[in-house]
């Protein structure tokens, strides 16, 4: 479990192809207090630490995570929010984050508002049960931000300069994919509204 505040962006080192899995070595500040099946959210995605060595861990990303993540599009060079895994002790600044990233988005807008920034992405989505409401709660490439401008397929999010530096959101151009993470509790509310709107229309039919 995640809070969706990044502590700071790792470089990836090495890019390693095994079949249809993918081996990302990153390297960052506080790889040296990582140890092997440590969970840490990459842009979003929550992957376990299978090698670590000196200032830089690798981590392996399977088919359904780079189908469903813009980890697949990843070079060397690249720059990765990172975040640990929550400690239950700890505030909770951001909203609750699974580290399982529903889909990507297209950043279709860019928009400079004298300091800070706002970002439009269009999607499509994947399921019923993934929807935005403004001003809820929305993961971006790992990062729990608060959703403005919510329409059917785009929304909006205003990035402060705080997160701007923090994040990879100041790599984030038109065109970029990124990671979403639909708010777990919109997601179970919407799934079990369906369930009981088919189960009414099932018990009309049948009467």
């Amino acid at each position: 479990m995640f809070s969706g505040i990044v502590e700071e962006t790792g470089k990836v080192v090495r890019l390693e192809k095994d079949r249809e899995n993918l081996h990302i070595t990153l390297q960052c500040s506080f790889a040296r207090q990582l140890s092997t099946d440590q969970s840490v959210a990459h842009n979003g995605v929550c992957l376990t630490v299978v090698r670590q060595e000196e200032d830089t861990y690798t981590v392996t990303a399977i088919r359904e995570t780079l189908e469903k993540s813009n980890l697949g599009l990843l070079n060397e060079g690249d720059e990765v929010n990172l975040e640990r895994s929550m400690k239950m002790d700890s505030f909770l600044d951001g909203h609750l984050v699974q580290g399982h990233v529903d889909q990507t988005a297209e950043c279709v807008r860019v928009e400079e508002a004298e300091g800070s920034w706002y970002y439009t992405f269009a999607y499509e989505p994947a399921q019923e049960d993934y929807i935005i409401v403004e001003k809820g709660s929305i993961s971006v490439n790992g990062v729990s931000l608060t959703v403005v401008n919510a329409r059917e397929n785009t929304f909006q999010v205003a990035i402060i300069p705080y997160t701007w530096e923090v994040t990879n959101f100041h790599a984030i151009r038109i065109g970029t994919m990124v990671n979403l993470e639909f708010d777990v509790i919109g997601k179970y509310i919407s799934r079990i509204v369906r369930q009981q709107l088919a189960g009414m229309t099932k018990g009309l039919k049948d009467k």
